[in-house]
């Protein structure tokens, strides 16, 4: 594959995921094929939240100024990247608005007002909305931008024993998510230094990109306290005192698409499972003269059953040749496509060809077992981005230069772990949320490891 970055850039443009060209630098115009997928996305994500007692709300993109700064450092967290409404026509607001960078601030007044009692608990909402923050780096679709397509979980918990199962079923959903996705993902715990504004703690959930740099594609944060203190957010306990509530939060975005575009493409596109894309199978007649009827009568036959047994599906029928169409739908990442043509139909049979290059016949009448080639499909590139992401998560015991994903013994100390940041040009992802047993010395100071800590060059 010719340079990442460069193939990355094109195939967005080629598949017409969106459009760069608005004239605002990172708030890209999303197409109708990329909205398709990105919706898909998000009924996978939808379906697991409803699954889990979460409930849907949609809260206002404006946040009062009050509100933002009400915990501390939450407020330095973001600062530097919101964008700020100050006037409202030509009259000046009393009070400044913010344009959500994400929601806590937003949303958790109002759960200061809904939480009274135990019997209110856990509560737990989402939604997926807008965010906007001023990305400073070189932008680029999905992955770096200023409009931010956006899912957020907030839950809240009458103790820190609560909200820590809430963590450990965020890594079930989590797992079950990227696995539809066909995303391999590690979890690892972030350092301190790395941590989400206002959490207790973080959990980044990263995938490795053929570039060998890591992106973070989620993200699990347990606040405890940190947020319900400032917004008065309690609840009456059954002996009848009143208690803080504690709080997780469940983060990913439109990274999500940009990371299979990524993971799973190649020369001829992107390549999308088939939990997600909007056609999972194109069928192409293959016309001879004098066949031309026989030939669009089979097609439509074809795709009548397919839609029968709930396979999105389509004829192409344009006036093109056959090597075009393929280029067309290789290039836009469609599973599998069925040409049909006269030996098929003197063979009754039809010939299937995965986007990943596996070609067979099916003979007419087991058209059924379309929907097990889709699941060995999605297997197949799994697999795929597994040995890609494995293959280059390398155990070191020593500083010295390498690819992809690292793990270093290390202390613990934060001044050793960002000495391995700055010696290996690597941004630290943080320890195993597994927790592995490690044995050696930090390279740095010489001191015993209590942990790992793993390093990539990062989006």
């Amino acid at each position: 594959m010719r340079e990442f970055d460069e193939w990355y850039n094109e195939v967005v443009e080629r598949a017409e995921l969106c459009d760069k060209r608005y004239p605002v630098k990172g708030m890209n115009v999303w197409l109708p094929y990329g909205w398709k997928i990105m919706r898909n996305i998000d009924a996978i994500i939808r379906e697991e939240m409803e699954k889990t007692g979460h409930n849907e709300v949609n809260f206002p993109l404006l946040i009062p100024e009050s509100f933002f700064k009400k915990e501390a450092e939450h407020i330095k967290g973001f600062n530097e990247e919101v964008y700020w409404v100050t006037h409202a026509g030509k009259n000046e607001l009393d009070e400044r608005l913010l344009l959500r960078p994400t929601s806590e601030t937003a949303i958790y007044p109002m759960f200061s007002l809904w939480i009274r009692s135990h019997a209110d608990l856990p509560f737990k909402i989402f939604q997926i909305v807008n965010t906007f923050r001023y990305e400073t780096k070189m932008t680029k679709a999905f992955l770096r931008v200023r409009e931010i397509h956006f899912f957020e979980a907030h839950t809240a918990h009458e103790d820190f024993e609560d909200a820590e199962r809430q963590i450990k079923e965020d890594m079930e959903i989590a797992e079950r998510f990227f696995r539809k996705l066909s995303l391999p993902f590690i979890a690892s715990i972030r350092p301190d230094w790395d941590k989400f504004a206002g959490a207790h703690y973080s959990i980044g959930l990263d995938i490795l990109m053929p570039s060998m740099k890591a992106l973070q594609v989620g993200s699990i944060h347990q606040y405890r306290q940190n947020f319900s203190i400032p917004f008065e957010i309690k609840y009456e306990g059954i002996d009848g005192n009143h208690y803080y509530c504690h709080q997780t939060t469940y983060g990913m975005s439109e990274r999500v698409l940009g990371a299979i575009i990524g993971i799973h493409g190649d020369e001829k596109g992107i390549v999308l499972p088939s939990s997600i894309a909007p056609i999972k199978v194109v069928i192409i007649p293959i016309i001879f003269k004098g066949w031309e009827d026989k030939v669009m009568e089979k097609c439509r036959s074809v795709e009548e059953e397919l839609k029968r047994i709930g396979i999105e599906c389509l004829i192409d029928d344009r006036d093109k040749t056959p090597g075009n169409k393929f280029y067309d739908w290789e290039l836009k990442g469609i599973p599998i496509r069925i040409e049909i043509g006269p030996k098929d139909i003197e063979n009754n049979v039809i010939t299937i060809v995965t986007r990943d290059g596996v070609k067979k016949r099916l003979p007419e009448n087991e058209i059924e077992k379309i929907e097990e080639e889709l699941k060995e499909f999605d297997e197949r590139i799994y697999e795929k981005a597994k040995k890609l992401m494995e293959e280059n998560i390398k155990r070191l015991e020593k500083i010295e230069e390498a690819e992809g994903i690292v793990e270093i013994p290390w202390c613990g100390k934060e001044e050793c772990g960002k000495e391995m940041e700055e010696r290996l040009d690597m941004k630290s992802l943080g320890v195993p949320y597994s927790h592995e047993e490690v044995d050696g010395t930090c390279p740095i100071c010489g001191m015993r490891a209590t942990k790992l800590l793993r390093l990539a060059k990062t989006y």
